[in-house]
C-alpha cells in the first residue's frame, strides 16, 4: 500500500517519498482515509506509530483543498492542534512543517518557557494549522492574540498525558471558544475512564482506530526488571552501562532533583550524562536534547513529563530508575524505544518498595514481567523499607515474610 492509495495529493505523497517515508504504517493506513472523509477519529496508537503523519497529512490536505484557504482573517486559526508537552509541540511543528513544506500552509507553535512576543508575531496574521499546549494557548486567548472561534479542525495529541497533567479544565475552556461544527481526531496511547468519557464527550460518531490493543507495549521491546536495594540502584545502572557498552540511554526518574542527582552521580563514574525537566528553562532541556542526540552526552536523565514528545531515533535503551507512579506511565516510557519496529529494550531497576508498582504495571498489561537477579547485586531481604519503619512493623517479622517470599519466587526470579 502507498501513500498516494490513501487518497492524499500527489504533492504530498512526493514530499513524504523525500523524506523517505515509503509505506504508511498501519494507524495512518487506517486513519488518513477517515480524515479525508471528514469523520472524527478515536486512534488508539502508541508512541513511535507515525501517529503525527496519520493526522498531519490528511489535515494539511483538507485545507488545500478548502475554499477558505484563499484568504487568511487575523489571528484566525483553522486547525488547533493540542499536546500536553512543549516537546512534544516543537516535535509535531516540525514534522508537519516538514510534510508542508512544498505547499503554500501556514503553521505556528505556541508553548511556554519561550518569548510570547515572538509567538504574537507568528499568528498575528492568521495561520492555517496551530500547535499548542493548553496553558500557552489561553494566554493567548486572554489577551486577544488568538481567535478560536473559527477553528474547523481539532486535535488532541496524547490525550491520557494532557488528563493526567491536570488540563481537563483548560481542554474545556478551550472548546467553548470554538463552534460546534468541527472535525476533532482523538490519539492516545493508553485508555482509562477518564480518556474515554472526554473522548465521547467531545467526538461525533467517531471511527475507532486501534492498531495494537489499549495498553499494550511494542512486541519489539525485550522487557527486564532487576530487584536491587534502593541505595544502589546508582551503581547498577552505572554497572550495567558500562559493562554492556550502551550508548544513548534514557533514563527515568521520579522527581526534577532526582533527575539532576542521578545526572551528577553518573558524571564521577565517568558516563557522561544530561537532565531535563520542569525546572530547566526551555534552551537548556534542548541544549540537553542536543548533547544527547549527537552523542555528546551517553545518557539522558529525565522526568515523565518533560520526557514526553522526545523523538529520538534508533533509541534502543530506556532504563526505568525510579519505577512509575502510574501504571500507564510504564507504557509511555518503554515506548520510547522499539519505534517504527525496530528492536529496544527496557530494563527496570526495582526495590522492594516499589513492588506495589511492578503489580500494577502487570495487571495493566496482564503479563509478568521477567525478573533476572545480578550477581553482585542480589536485594537484601533483612533491610527494613521506609514505610514498614513508619509502620512500626517488628523487623524480625519482616526478615522472615522476605525471606518466605524469596523462597515462594525462586521460580520466577533467575540469578545470573
Amino acid at each position: 500500500m502507498s501513500f498516494h492509495s490513501l487518497g492524499l495529493e500527489r504533492q504530498l505523497v512526493d514530499t513524504v517519498t523525500q523524506l523517505g517515508f515509503d509505506t504508511p504504517t498501519p494507524v495512518q493506513q487506517q486513519a488518513i482515509p477517515e480524515v479525508l472523509a471528514g469523520h472524527d477519529v478515536l486512534a488508539g496508537a502508541q508512541t513511535g506509530t507515525g501517529k503525527t503523519a496519520a493526522f498531519g497529512l490528511p489535515l494539511i490536505d483538507r485545507i488545500l483543498a478548502s475554499s477558505a484557504n484563499l484568504e487568511r482573517q487575523e489571528k484566525q486559526v483553522k486547525a488547533l492542534v493540542l499536546t500536553p508537552t512543549r516537546e512534544l509541540a516543537q516535535q509535531v511543528f516540525d514534522s508537519l512543517s516538514a510534510y508542508a513544506k512544498d505547499v503554500d500552509i501556514k503553521i505556528a507553535v505556541a508553548y511556554g518557557g519561550t518569548s510570547i512576543k515572538m509567538q504574537v508575531k507568528a499568528i498575528e496574521a492568521g495561520v492555517d494549522i496551530l500547535v499548542a499546549t493548553p496553558g500557552r494557548l489561553l494566554d493567548h486567548a486572554y489577551v486577544g492574540t488568538v481567535d478560536l472561534s473559527q477553528v474547523s479542525y481539532l486535535v488532541l495529541d496524547e490525550a491520557d498525558r494532557m488528563l493526567d497533567m491536570g488540563f481537563i479544565d483548560d481542554i474545556k475552556r478551550i472548546m467553548k471558544r470554538m463552534k460546534a461544527e468541527r472535525q476533532t481526531l482523538f490519539f492516545s496511547a493508553t485508555f482509562g475512564k477518564q480518556v474515554k468519557k472526554l473522548a465521547y464527550d467531545i467526538l461525533t460518531e467517531p471511527k475507532l482506530i486501534e492498531v495494537t490493543p489499549a495498553n499494550t507495549t511494542a512486541v519489539t521491546v525485550e522487557q527486564m526488571v532487576y530487584p536491587v536495594d534502593k541505595h544502589r540502584k546508582a551503581e547498577l545502572l552505572a554497572y550495567l552501562i558500562g559493562s554492556r557498552n550502551w550508548q544513548q540511554v534514557l533514563v527515568f526518574t521520579k522527581t526534577k532533583q532526582g533527575s539532576d542527582e542521578l545526572a551528577k552521580e553518573l558524571g564521577k563514574d565517568g558516563i557522561k550524562a544530561v537532565s531535563i525537566n520542569g525546572d530547566k528553562s526551555q534552551g537548556a532541556r534542548q541544549r540537553a536534547l542536543d548533547d544527547f542526540k549527537s552523542g555528546k552526552a551517553r545518557v539522558l536523565v529525565a522526568t515523565d513529563v518533560a520526557a514526553r514528545g522526545l523523538d529520538i531515533e534508533q533509541l534502543e535503551y530506556v532504563v526505568n530508575f525510579d519505577m512509575p507512579f502510574k501504571a500507564e506511565d510504564y507504557v509511555h516510557r518503554i515506548g520510547r524505544t522499539g519505534r517504527a519496529g525496530q528492536t529496544g529494550h527496557a530494563i527496570s531497576l526495582l526495590s522492594i518498595d516499589e513492588e506495589w508498582a511492578l503489580k500494577a504495571i502487570e495487571e495493566l498489561l496482564d503479563t509478568r514481567l521477567p525478573q533476572q537477579w545480578l550477581e553482585g547485586y542480589e536485594p537484601d531481604p533483612t533491610i527494613e523499607p521506609p514505610e514498614n519503619r513508619r509502620r512500626g512493623r517488628s523487623s524480625d517479622k519482616r526478615r522472615a515474610k522476605a525471606k518466605h517470599k524469596i523462597h515462594k519466587n525462586r521460580g520466577r526470579h533467575t540469578k545470573r
